[in-house]
């Protein structure tokens, strides 16, 4: 079983990698991803909905060559679309073709429960595969107890066991991230097998670098002032505060609208690209201060 653990030399150089695959990342990130490469451990990321914990994943398999394989997990999620489930209908065809034949039952079960009629599914996807891969398990917390109980051999032993064909061992361990926004506790027995990473809003000065990485084309004056204000409206009790990406995609419509320097107007008509309920447009709308630039003057 061929291990990640050589995938990166260094603290410093999963910085470096990150960053080239257009993640910027702090000292925690990069140390966490470290060990969890050396150990051959998962990373269980914590925290806001949209602080980056799904891009963290997406840039790994980028930094690292290796093909991202996605299971997104919502509630009700089971071993059928998580892990392998048989083609039914495949199988009753076989089942049909050969009734003239006078099988046993262990004839049957030997013809029908092969690999021609296994339909793999991300997580047995991910570990059966021959080349590097990065698994992302994306919302666990969407899931109960009892799917985390189907992920605990994968995750301890890199191995499921499929009863009608025996014991499936990770061909290569793969970088595994699993995501939740918090919306329940996790088992103490899922995150004692993985290594822990809470992601909060980014602080000013690492988001700003963050827009002006995404959107080069913006000025930072502009990219300053979009940054403050959306950490501004964060403060505030809203249904649902404005993701990273959302900072991207508000950056990107003032290019577009024309706009240069920020003012309380462009920001008020550019609000539904940042803000996504109705009750947070009409609380920020009446709290929304933005200071003129001593430029501006």
């Amino acid at each position: 079983m061929a291990s990640a653990g050589r995938t990166f030399g260094s603290v410093e150089e999963v910085s470096e990698r990150l960053g080239g695959a257009g993640y910027l990342s702090d000292e925690s990130i990069a140390t966490v991803v470290f060990l969890a490469g050396r150990l051959g451990k998962p990373i269980l990321v914590e925290g806001p909905a949209g602080t980056g914990k799904t891009e963290l994943a997406k840039a790994l398999a980028s930094s690292t060559g290796s093909r991202l394989i996605r299971l997104q997990c919502y509630e009700g999620v089971d071993e059928a679309k998580a892990l392998y489930e048989w083609n039914y209908k495949k199988q009753l065809l076989r089942i049909q073709a050969e009734r003239d034949r006078e099988w046993s039952w262990e004839d049957v079960e030997a013809n029908i429960f092969t690999e021609d009629f296994l339909l793999e599914r991300p997580l047995l996807s991910a570990i059966r595969s021959d080349d590097p891969v990065t698994l992302l398990v994306d919302e666990i917390d969407k899931t109960d107890f009892e799917f985390e109980g189907l992920l605990l051999e994968l995750l301890s032993d890199f191995q499921v066991t499929i009863p009608e064909m025996g014991t499936v061992v990770a061909r290569q361990i793969p970088f595994v991230v699993l995501t939740s926004n918090n919306t329940r506790e996790l088992s103490e027995a899922l995150k004692r097998r993985c290594l822990y990473l809470y992601l909060d809003y980014p602080d000013i000065e690492r988001e700003k670098a963050i827009v002006l990485s995404r959107v080069p084309e913006i000025p930072e004056t502009l990219a300053d002032q979009i940054v403050r204000v959306v950490r501004s409206i964060r403060q505030m009790e809203l249904k649902k505060a404005p993701s990273i990406a959302e900072s991207l995609d508000w950056a990107r419509t003032l290019l577009h609208l024309g706009v240069t320097t920020l003012d309380e107007g462009a920001a008020r008509r550019s609000l539904g690209v940042l803000l996504k309920f109705q009750t947070d447009m009409e609380k920020v709308s009446a709290k929304l201060k933005i200071a003129p630039r001593p430029s501006d003057n």
